[in-house]
């Protein structure tokens, strides 16, 4: 059987199945929310088990929600500095405890911005954070 014939025999079931999910690139935001509920459902529906019959639909509806969201919701942009001075605060850290990348003073100008962070204080964040370097470049 040949790709069209194959396609030919898919239509039917393809708008059988998108008649009654709906799920299909995103149009609008409305068909966003309703995409989002669906893949709530769906991982309602697999739980944990990453070897459900739907995991492979679960991973389409997120895609689709990904695309859209990167298209029409794009997350801003954060400075190096900015990224740092969020992990101080997830981490209830205080200038004195990143003494790996400087003294307090020295903490303190990288986070006023009157200093760039060098590649041997980004390597140090890296470990300690357990991130890319890219989070502070």
């Amino acid at each position: 059987m040949n790709a069209s014939t194959k396609v030919k025999h898919l239509l039917p079931a393809w708008k059988a199945f998108h008649a009654k999910t709906d799920i299909g690139p995103i149009r609008d935001e409305e068909h966003y929310h309703r995409m989002i509920d669906n893949l709530d459902a769906l991982l309602e529906l697999t739980g944990n088990d990453e070897s459900h019959p739907v995991m492979g639909l679960v991973d389409i509806v997120g895609d689709l929600i990904e695309d859209y969201e990167s298209r029409h919701h794009p997350l801003p942009t954060a400075a190096g500095i900015d990224a740092l001075k969020f992990l101080m605060e997830q981490h209830s850290l205080k200038q004195s405890d990143l003494s790996e990348i400087g003294s307090q003073g020295v903490v303190s100008e990288i986070l006023a911005g009157k200093r760039a962070l060098n590649i041997r204080q980004v390597q140090a964040l890296c470990k300690r954070f357990s991130v890319s370097a890219d989070t502070f470049l």
